[in-house]
């Protein structure tokens, strides 16, 4: 099982409902998301930085202690998480040292009140509940 933190991910499409994201083609996860029909897009939780931090991590055992629930095709649905995407990996496309990955969402859950883990400008924020 592979995981990684993305710095952002975005709406593409209502009808069918598409999002993004890219990967860098240096990543060692690329040949599992490559091949991959699912993923899951966990949108963390305030309270979830130091799983953030975790995952953003190289080497470590990003894993140990994570409890989650299996989704469609076994992504990994974290718990505790703000929002779930799960989405069937529709397309890819490669540009410059990235891939951009296109899933079609299959299902989104969301914890009511629950305050989404932001980042930007090279910090956390963590007061804004969706």
């Amino acid at each position: 099982m592979v995981g990684l933190t993305a710095n952002s991910f975005n709406s593409v499409s209502l009808t069918p409902p598409l999002v993004l994201w890219s990967l860098s083609r240096a990543a060692a996860s690329m040949a599992v998301f490559s091949a991959g029909s699912h993923y899951a897009i966990n949108v963390l939780a305030a309270e979830q930085m130091e799983l953030a931090e975790r995952f953003a991590r190289k080497g470590a055992d990003r894993w140990v202690g994570v409890t989650f629930d299996e989704g469609a095709g076994g992504a990994p649905l974290l718990h505790g998480a703000a929002a779930t995407f799960e989405c069937f990996n529709r397309s890819r496309y490669e540009e410059g040292d990235h891939v951009i990955f296109v899933g079609e969402v299959e299902r989104v859950t969301h914890r009511p009140g629950a305050s989404p883990l932001l980042f930007h400008g090279g910090r956390y924020y963590t007061e804004h509940p969706l």
